[in-house]
């Protein structure tokens, strides 16, 4: 038989007896790893505070070294001047440098003899000069040295030509301190010409490490690349060399090794005395130096495993009361939980049955899931009541009603919607098809109209033109229209209105456009439509073949036959054209096209016809006319004979007893005659394309009675002047007739000037 519970007796079964098994499991793993992330983290924050210290004292020397380097930079520049004049500004710099730089206790240069002496043929040999502090007080010393050879510490930081730091040494000027020096060649095109250094006492460095003391029996130590204790708290560590001290931590962990190639390295250690210590270096490196210090911090075991120790009492005693407390609390949860359950339970098997109305509702607030899961289902509730309303309205046939989704997830309402959808899709689709069948109707009612039209007003334009505009409004609801015909007599290609209606009357109006003039005679040119919308107000006045009215679309459509633009229908409304209007427009132009094509091919043959007849008549009367007039013109043609010889006698004699020349309207030269050209002297290929006032020195005054000259020729009248000009030499004096030319348009196209030589007159 299977045993039912109820939710809160499942509660305090199953969720109790887990949690105390959980909480235990927990409690003991916590624990643990507590421990072993209490000293993890001791550790690191060790081996944090190391490489934070290390990083300071590293800056401090870093900081120091740029002010050699930067020194030594400089002098190689000063260098250029008398030894005593850059030996001067190097002691003022080194002043300078002193009061912005406490913290150091010399400076100190060093220059080769060899660099400074042209003469002096020796690798060794200096020049030396320092500046240091003596009880606070700045000493200066200068003198020459490694005259007989250089010193080994000197000479190895010759050879390297690199920056370098000297091991901690025992200094006799400042009385017994520890210092070390920073040094920063001088190298020129290559060369090693001396070097800058820097004094430093390190008992700053001793103050900031016996600071560090991140547990109560930790300390730091400062070490340099040699192993010299630079600072230990323990004073017998203090100056003395690691290998000396600790010779079994220095073999077992190959100590100097790693700090000489500046590696960051911890390791745990057990000392005489038994107790476990952990060591943790980190690296300082100096400038360009290859010589790193290291900055170590020493931990006892014992003091990181303590306070882990004591963080686990704490947690076990805070376990237990937790423990008690959410035993307490699992109780009046359970209660707390079970009462909106079972609300919610009675509401869902309602639900369940079938049952649904608007007065089914929670109000639960206890502001948690279950709160969240009575406004769920109070949600759903709803939505399946707005489900069903919005059903019922679809299926009384009102598809515009919409329905809110619960979610992006709401399958039902969703499918709810796309059946809704489907509907109106259904019904636009018909409304589509129905309103496609009315334009197809309506198109072939046109069509059949016009046809109509066409073939009872075929034997007259004008008739023809009047039905096509007015019945083309009426049936487009335009306002106004109009047909453009070629006009086949006129010397140019012209289109003609014969054809306006407008508002239900018809117009009588006179326009012609030429071919690409206006709209018409665009549309015209390009045999093609010309559908425009929004119209501005004045535009259809300005090109527009109609006027008067202001329309928002205007359509002008060519009549085209064989490639041949016959005429244009414009048409103007307050609507826009539909495309199906357009296209019945376009249909319509061509079968009017063709028709118009037919009247005047019908209006020409009878013309022809009547013409032929006239022509029969004349014929006759024109035969005896002509045999009279061949008889005139054979006499005639004989006196224009005898003129031409005449004139050419004439033409001839002008040439042998002028200088002639032409120019066109602007001035410039056309033709000169042989006569002109021999006394100028001047190629003939030079004096064509030349203009009249070349070579001609003019004031402004004279410039306009010369521009006022030449505009009286262009307008006819001819000119006379005196010219006087020197050619190779001798002086010329011309008498000069312009004579404008006209051509067979009666237009002025040239100037004949006729100059005469009066020099000898």
């Amino acid at each position: 038989m299977k045993i039912k519970f109820k939710i809160w007796q499942k509660i305090i079964i199953f969720i109790l007896g887990a949690i105390v098994v959980v909480f235990t499991s927990i409690f003991i793993f916590i624990s643990q790893s507590s421990r072993k992330i209490i000293y993890t983290n001791a550790l690191d924050y060790s081996n944090a505070l190391a490489k934070q210290n290390a990083y300071q004292i590293e800056s401090w020397l870093n900081n120091d070294m740029v002010i050699a380097r930067t020194l030594s930079a400089a002098f190689l520049e000063y260098k250029a001047l008398p030894f005593d004049k850059w030996q001067g500004l190097i002691r003022n710099m080194y002043s300078r440098v002193y009061a912005e730089n406490p913290q150091l206790d010399a400076f100190w240069d060093s220059w080769e003899l060899s660099n400074l002496d042209p003469k002096w043929d020796k690798p060794y040999g200096r020049h030396f000069y320092i500046i240091y502090k003596d009880n606070n007080v700045l000493k200066t010393k200068a003198e020459l040295r490694s005259l007989t050879g250089d010193p080994v510490t000197y000479g190895g930081m010759k050879a390297k030509g690199f920056e370098s730091i000297a091991e901690p040494y025992i200094s006799v000027l400042q009385h017994g301190k520890m210092m070390t020096s920073l040094a920063s060649p001088i190298i020129e095109n290559g060369k090693f010409i001396g070097l800058i250094g820097l004094d430093l006492v390190l008992s700053r460095f001793q103050e900031l490490v016996s600071s560090i003391k991140p547990y109560p029996n930790s300390y730091a130590f400062l070490i340099s690349n040699k192993g010299i204790f630079v600072s230990h708290p323990d004073t017998s560590f203090f100056k003395k060399n690691i290998n000396d001290k600790l010779p079994e931590l220095v073999k077992q962990e190959k100590f100097m090794e790693k700090i000489q190639r500046s590696e960051e390295f911890n390791f745990t250690y057990k000392n005489k005395n038994g107790e476990t210590l952990y060591y943790t270096m980190a690296p300082i490196v100096i400038g360009k130096t290859k010589t790193p210090w290291s900055l170590g911090i020493v931990v006892p075991k014992n003091e990181v495993m303590a306070e882990a120790n004591s963080n686990y009492n704490l947690n076990f005693l805070a376990g237990i009361i937790g423990l008690l407390v959410l035993v307490i609390v699992l109780f009046i949860f359970t209660n707390y939980l079970t009462g909106p359950i079972n609300k919610m339970t009675k509401l869902l098997q309602e639900v369940a049955t079938g049952k649904v109305d608007k007065t089914m509702n929670l109000n639960i607030r206890t502001g948690d899931e279950i709160e969240v899961m009575a406004d769920a289902l109070s949600a759903s509730i709803v939505g399946i009541n707005n489900k069903t309303e919005f059903a019922r309205l679809i299926g009384t046939g009102n598809l515009d009603v919409d329905l809110t989704l619960l979610s992006d997830e709401d399958t039902l309402g969703k499918s709810l919607i796309d059946m809704r959808d489907s509907l109106i899709k259904a019904r636009e689709e018909e409304n589509k098809r129905k309103a496609e069948e009315e334009k197809v109707k309506w198109a072939n009612s046109g069509l059949t109209l016009f046809a109509e039209l066409l073939r009872q007003n075929n034997d007259n334009q004008s008739k023809l033109g009047d039905e096509i505009i007015k019945n083309l409004v009426w049936y487009l609801n335009a306002i106004q229209g109009g047909l453009f015909i070629i006009n086949d007599k006129s010397q140019h290609e012209e289109y003609e209105l014969i054809a306006a209606f407008a508002f239900d009357r018809k117009r009588i109006l006179h326009k012609t456009f030429a071919k690409g003039e206006g709209l018409v005679g665009t549309c015209a040119a390009e045999k093609d439509i010309i559908n425009l919308i929004e119209i501005p107000q004045e535009y259809i006045e300005i090109t527009s073949g109609l006027g008067g009215a202001n329309p928002n679309a205007l359509l002008l459509v060519p009549l085209i036959v064989e490639e041949e633009v016959l005429g244009v229908i414009e048409l103007t409304s307050f609507n826009r054209f539909k495309d199906y209007e357009i296209d019945l427009v376009k249909k319509l132009a061509q079968n009017i096209a063709s028709t118009l094509h037919s009247v005047n091919v019908n209006s020409r043959t009878s013309e022809l016809l009547e013409k032929s007849q006239e022509q029969a008549e004349m014929m006759a009367a024109q035969e005896e006319e002509m045999r009279q007039n061949m008889e005139e013109l054979q006499s005639t043609q004989e006196e224009a004979s005898r003129k031409t010889f005449e004139l050419e006698g004439l033409v001839n004699a002008l040439n042998a007893s002028a200088y002639l020349m032409e120019y066109d309207t602007k001035g410039y030269v056309l033709s000169v005659n042989d006569s002109y050209q021999a006394v100028l002297g001047i190629p003939r290929d030079k004096i064509i394309g030349s203009h009249h006032s070349q070579d001609l020195k003019l004031a402004d005054n004279q410039m306009i009675s010369y521009e006022q000259f030449w505009s009286e020729l262009r307008r006819g009248n001819i000119k006379k002047q005196t010219s006087k000009f020197t050619i190779n030499g001798m002086d010329h004096k011309f008498l000069e007739t312009y004579t404008p030319i006209y051509n067979h348009h009666g237009e002025v196209s040239k100037i004949l000037k006729i100059a005469v030589d009066i020099t000898n007159a």
